[in-house]
Parts: structure tokens; C-alpha cells; sequence
């Protein structure tokens, strides 16, 4: 079960994202459904399209369970198959 602990360390394709803060004002409310992810990005399903999104320089909210959890993106900036299951 993901909580507010431990998402760093699972999967994150599914989950609604949006970003809160970055270093490129123009991407800041940037929100819709993760669907991919590599090492470095993030890709996100908006109401515009598919959008590329780098991990690091921006602050992502997550929501799950009906609660807000927001993240660094320095803490998820690694392959998913070394987060998952492995420390944040």
C-alpha cells in the first residue's frame, strides 16, 4: 500500500501528479496520469497531450487515499526498478 512514507520506493505509473514547483515557471500546474517513467523523466497523459516531464527540478504532487504527498523530485530521480522496493 503506498503512503506518504513510503512512495518514493514504489511504482508511480498510474498515479494522478502535478506539478507544484519548478525551475520553468510555464510547467508549474502542469497536472494528469503518469504513464511512463525512466530514469531522468517522467511522462504524463495531460488534457493536452503527452508531456516529458524531467524528474528532477520540480516538486511533484501525488495524490493518494484522498491525501496530498509532495515530493522532490530528487528523491524518485532513479531507474524504477532501483527505487522500487529499495530505500528512498
Amino acid at each position: 500500500m503506498i503512503t506518504a512514507d513510503n512512495i518514493a520506493s514504489h511504482e508511480l505509473i498510474g498515479l494522478r501528479t502535478e506539478i507544484v514547483e519548478s525551475s520553468n515557471s510555464q510547467i508549474i500546474g502542469l497536472n494528469g496520469t503518469i504513464i511512463d517513467e525512466t530514469k531522468s523523466m517522467i511522462i504524463i497523459d495531460t488534457v493536452n497531450g503527452t508531456k516529458m516531464i524531467a524528474k528532477s527540478n520540480n516538486s511533484w504532487k501525488f495524490s493518494v487515499d484522498n491525501k496530498d504527498i509532495v515530493l522532490n523530485g530528487s528523491k524518485i530521480a532513479k531507474r524504477p526498478f532501483d527505487r522500487i522496493g529499495g530505500k528512498a
